[in-house]
């Protein structure tokens, strides 16, 4: 059967859930009740894991009331209520209780699917200081001398070393943990991850005090960080007693140390929050970082102690079900302002650092190059007065120069010169049509006899002049050329191979993308860093339309051409190679992602500020897009990257450098990416989720 195309489960991802229950205390009936209740609730939204707190069907507060029979022969009782309700209920369950197993009592976490107990994990550690006292009424679970144990009518696993996994969605691999095994230097669960667990699950009771909440944050995105796994956290809240302790019913999910939910705390009734994991990234993070597999080496004997249980679940794979996580716009570009302001700081700041170095080492003092008056020279140019400053030497020191060509408009080349001005470099001008003229005259090319004939050979012989101007003046004045070109022409090979923007001594720009740059730009402007005059010239490049300037236009004030009519909007490449950089996803799961952040200009969030265009895509020019870039990516332009100058890496979106995060054939073919394109479908109905 062919997978629905919008269905999260036919991309890996897996929806799951934590549930913080209402609760009486040393009332498993009720509790039992309230659990099912909103096991009922997720349900419906396609969940296919759901957890719920430590010591749910008793409460964490009974104390010593867990030593009464009555209660523990209640809390059974109410365990089978809620295995008869799974038959109905499509998901795997966690739920807490008390459990005597050969005369010792453990705190256990149930899972149940299917209307079965899949099996039993006791607690590894036991916390006896502060206000806990569990080892007065439990023991852990290295006490157990059974691997199985009966348990209303069933023989199931019993231990914590126990992975479940879902046979018909095996990538959806459990492990479960309870409250304070998560807060050991080596908790459970990093064995689990090891062992192939890709969800980790802690059912926690965890009272509330002032900080800690931000702690079980720093403890939860840490945990799935060093694991490389999704992690579901849940604790108790309304009904435990308040005797002496608060309760604030927090739960977190957490992925590879991403925040995906948190509910709300201190709420009077039951709630639940979802998110959906993406098990496939997971899995390719822990295959990128081969680290993660020689940590499983060196552990083999922890490792080999799992078991795994496997059971199946009717999950909801034939329907549309599409993605409800945030996916952002732009993955290289924070949407909130103060996480932006503070990537753009450092970004700016590993660009100059990376400079200072590189003229340091060389014991050069001087840089060339070239200004536009576009986005990319401009915030080079950025880079290389405040890595003068750095250094202690004059900005005129840096020598910048304008080449107008047969296309440059009146525009640019005045905002080039304004740019030069407001920055203080030493600055140049250069007319290359003579010289660009001579050598169409001696190529033969019809436009030296005066016909407009615009063809590639036109435009390279132009950006060809550009840079041996700039390296001849390098060699003249003892300095080095600076590469201006972005990460995402790299991907898309838009640059004049060899002689021409292609090549540098050191380019400052390398692995920023197009969508960063803009931003960078514009925080330079906001704050002020080059003075007002400065600000209003970068407002001005940035309102400027992204453009080669190779063939004519009509008039002096309007380019010949636009780049993003030739090879697609930078909004949705950039989306499109931080996905298949980043994460060797699919064109199938590119496109769905895509959609899911592009699809509709009304969903999700925007960086903040006015000046942000707010587009949307339709599925269609997703994948017509798409297919340019993943053609021109893997087909013809990786003999450009196989030997581009030096650049530092600045992000983890990754690099394109052949010394580093990119390493690839120059003749390799791109047919299984453009057949995986194929599949993906031209549209989808209007309301937004059914495949045509």
């Amino acid at each position: 059967m062919t997978k629905p195309f919008f269905n999260i489960y036919s991309h890996d991802f897996a929806r799951v859930a934590v549930g913080i229950p209402k609760c009486r205390i040393a009332d498993p009936a009720y509790n039992a009740a309230e659990t099912i209740a909103l096991a009922k609730n997720a349900a419906g939204s396609g969940v296919a894991l759901m957890v719920f707190p430590e010591l749910g069907l008793s409460t964490y507060t009974c104390d010593d009331l867990f030593h009464q029979s009555t209660l523990l022969e209640a809390c059974k009782e109410s365990l089978a209520s809620i295995v008869e309700a799974s038959k109905s209920i499509p998901m795997a369950l966690v739920v807490g209780l008390p459990l005597r197993v050969q005369h010792l009592l453990f705190n256990c976490a149930v899972v149940v699917a299917s209307g079965r107990i899949q099996g039993v994990v006791p607690k590894s550690y036991l916390p006896n200081y502060g206000e806990f006292y569990e080892a007065r009424q439990f023991v852990p679970a290295d006490c157990a001398s059974v691997s199985e144990i009966d348990l209303l009518g069933q023989t199931v696993p019993f231990g914590p070393s126990l992975l479940f996994e879902v046979a018909n969605f095996p990538l959806l691999k459990f492990h479960v943990e309870i409250c304070e095994d998560v807060w050991v230097p080596i908790p459970p669960s990093s064995f689990a991850a090891l062992a192939g667990a890709t969800v980790l699950v802690n059912l926690s009771a965890s009272n509330i005090v002032v900080g800690k909440s931000g702690y079980r944050h720093q403890l939860v995105s840490q945990q799935s960080a060093r694991c490389l796994s999704a992690y579901l956290y849940t604790s108790a809240g309304k009904g435990e007693s308040s005797t002496d302790l608060a309760w604030d019913g927090q739960a977190l999910i957490y992925e590879n140390g991403e925040k995906l939910a948190e509910s709300e705390r201190f709420s009077d009734e039951s709630h639940l929050i979802c998110a959906d994991v993406d098990l496939e990234r997971l899995s390719r993070e822990r295959m990128r970082m081969t680290t993660f597999g020689q940590s499983a080496r060196r552990h083999r004997d922890e490792v080999a102690k799992f078991r795994t249980v496997s059971f199946a679940l009717e999950l909801p794979l034939d329907k549309v079900m599409p993605l409800q996580r945030h996916v952002e716009r732009f993955p290289y570009v924070p949407s909130d302002a103060t996480r932006r302001d503070e990537r753009c700081a450092e970004v700016y700041n590993i660009q100059v650092q990376a400079l200072v170095q590189r003229l340091s080492a060389s014991g050069i003092s001087k840089v060339v190059i070239g200004i536009s008056g576009g986005l990319d020279s401009t915030h080079a140019l950025l880079v290389c007065a405040k890595a003068m400053d750095r250094l202690g030497l004059p900005r005129t020191n840096i020598l910048g120069v304008t080449m107008p060509g047969f296309a440059t408009s009146d525009r640019t080349l005045l905002q080039a010169r304004q740019l030069m001005e407001v920055v203080g470099c030493s600055a140049s001008e250069i007319d290359i049509r003579p010289s660009c003229l001579q050598m169409l005259k001696d190529l033969g090319h019809p436009y030296a006899a005066g016909e407009e004939k615009y063809d590639i050979t036109f435009e390279n012989v132009q950006a060809g002049e550009r840079t041996n101007h700039l390296f001849r003046l390098a060699n003249f004045q003892n300095g080095i050329v600076i590469g201006t070109g972005d990460l995402s022409e790299l991907a898309l090979g838009w640059c004049t191979y060899g002689v021409g923007d292609h090549m540098s001594h050191y380019n400052v720009n390398a692995s920023v993308p197009k969508t960063l740059i803009t931003h960078l730009v514009r925080w330079v402007a906001e704050t002020g860093q080059i003075g007002g005059q400065g600000s209003d010239v970068l407002i001005n490049i940035l309102d400027t339309d992204i453009s080669p300037e190779l063939v004519p236009g009509k008039g002096g004030d309007r380019p010949g051409q636009k780049t993003e009519e030739f090879i697609g909007p930078y909004e949705l490449q950039d989306f499109h190679l931080y996905y298949t950089l980043r994460f060797g996803f699919t064109p199938g799961k590119v496109a769905f992602l895509a959609y899911s952040a592009w699809g509709d200009k009304e969903k999700g969030r925007w960086p903040e500020g006015p000046h942000v265009a707010r587009n949307e895509y339709t599925l269609a020019a997703i994948k017509r897009n798409l297919g340019i870039f993943l053609y021109r990516f893997f087909k013809t332009s990786q003999f450009k990257r196989s030997c581009i100058p030096n650049a530092p890496k600045v992000g983890s979106g990754g690099s394109l450098s052949p010394r580093g995060d990119w390493r690839a054939p120059s003749d390799s073919e791109a047919t299984v990416w453009m057949e995986d394109l194929k599949r993906i479908p031209e549209q989808i109905s209007h309301d937004r989720g059914i495949q045509e």
